[in-house]
């Protein structure tokens, strides 16, 4: 699967997508993912005054531009893969597309 935006993917829609994937497969084939959540992103807590500091790590996110390979299944047929990486689509906030490698090892 591979993205057609650029923005940011939160660890937790990651995992997400993975837990999708897998849950899809029945334990057959392998999902890899080619992105980690490794910027991370502060926030200062609700109801504090200006000043005095940059807030708290709040959350990690990987940052994902255009073109960008984001996940990968093999050991299953075609369609069953399709049917996994849609699934996966559906919790990321980035538009993608399917692509399929060229040749098989």
């Amino acid at each position: 699967m591979q993205s057609l935006d650029r923005g940011r993917v939160t660890g937790r829609q990651i995992e997400a997508g993975r837990v999708s994937a897998t849950h899809h497969l029945h334990r057959e084939g392998r999902v890899y993912i080619r992105i980690f959540p490794d910027k991370s992103v502060s926030k200062k807590p609700l109801e504090t005054r200006m000043g005095k500091g940059k807030g708290e790590p709040d959350h990690w996110v990987a940052i994902v531009r255009p073109g960008t390979v984001m996940f990968e299944v093999a050991g299953v047929d075609e369609e069953m893969a399709k049917a996994a990486l849609s699934r996966v689509a559906h919790k990321l906030p980035v538009a993608t597309r399917l692509i399929r490698r060229r040749h098989t090892l």
